[in-house]
């Protein structure tokens, strides 16, 4: 059966992937699909691969979707209301983790070695926080060079998709190609596209296999790690503290929209 509210999925997915500091992957947690998704990607290359693709495709048609209107708004949201926009993303994020712990059975699951790895996840995410993005003008000449350099690119910022808590879009930054990539996006550069495209998928089949591997060999243990990623998340995207009492009041309703949001999702995707 194909699952077409994976479009609506996919939507959320594809309007985070473009913000530095969400990840695609976190999106998935919140929206309960995270597990699903790791399966339908690896399913692809098994017998059942029909029915994994009913599943993926919808989602595919709501990042595309995403990708070419929701992600003009998010973009201008950031740039005209960054803080708020942070904050609702951090009440989404936050108000997850509720669900994310009763889904991994942390009360009756996690040990000590489980809650150090929670902290090990959170920490490597939290460091983010203090790289210095390297962002560079857009790419005017490209080279083969710079197709190479793309690919790998889409590939190392795909890997780090698949992982909640890890931004593609922020590792994009560091490298230096996040304004060639989405420029590219933008004026419908089929090359840039398409060598960014390849890279992605290349880094996405194999991360997931990675991944699949993990959740079913050491399922507390993953789930540790990757509540340990949500929760390293909030310390990249958190803003900073408001200016002032407006923009407070401003970030707080966006911060408790995100949370109401995270409620709404839990009520309908965690049943």
């Amino acid at each position: 059966m194909w699952e077409w509210r994976n479009i609506y999925r996919g939507m959320i997915m594809g309007a985070s992937d473009v913000v530095p500091g969400v990840s695609g992957g976190t999106i998935a947690v919140v929206l309960g699909i995270y597990d699903r998704l790791i399966a339908a990607i690896n399913g692809i290359f098994s017998k059942d691969w029909k029915k994994h693709l009913k599943f993926l495709i919808p989602l595919g048609i709501g990042v595309g979707i995403s990708v070419i209107v929701l992600s003009r708004l998010i973009e201008w949201l950031f740039e005209h209301y960054p803080g708020p926009t942070q904050f609702f993303f951090l009440g989404l994020i936050i108000g997850v983790l509720p669900y994310l712990a009763h889904k991994g059975d942390v009360k009756n699951q996690f040990k000590a070695k489980h809650y150090l790895l929670l902290l090990i996840g959170a920490a490597i995410v939290a460091s983010m926080a203090f790289f210095q993005a390297s962002e560079t003008e857009q790419m005017q000449n490209i080279t083969l060079s710079s197709y190479i350099l793309l690919f790998f690119s889409g590939w190392i910022a795909s890997s780090a998709m698949i992982l909640p808590g890890i931004s593609g879009s922020f590792i994009l930054l560091i490298i230096g190609v996040y304004s060639t990539v989405v420029g590219g996006i933008s004026d419908f550069r089929f090359d840039i596209i398409a060598v960014v495209g390849l890279g992605i998928l290349f880094g996405i089949i194999v991360m997931s296999k990675i991944v699949k591997f993990f959740l079913e060999n050491y399922t507390s243990g993953t789930f540790a790690v990757i509540i340990g990623l949500v929760i390293g998340s909030v310390f990249v995207i958190f803003p900073g503290v408001p200016e002032n009492g407006a923009m407070w009041l401003v970030s707080l309703v966006a911060f408790l929209s995100g949370l109401l949001a995270a409620w709404l999702l839990g009520r309908v995707e965690y049943k």
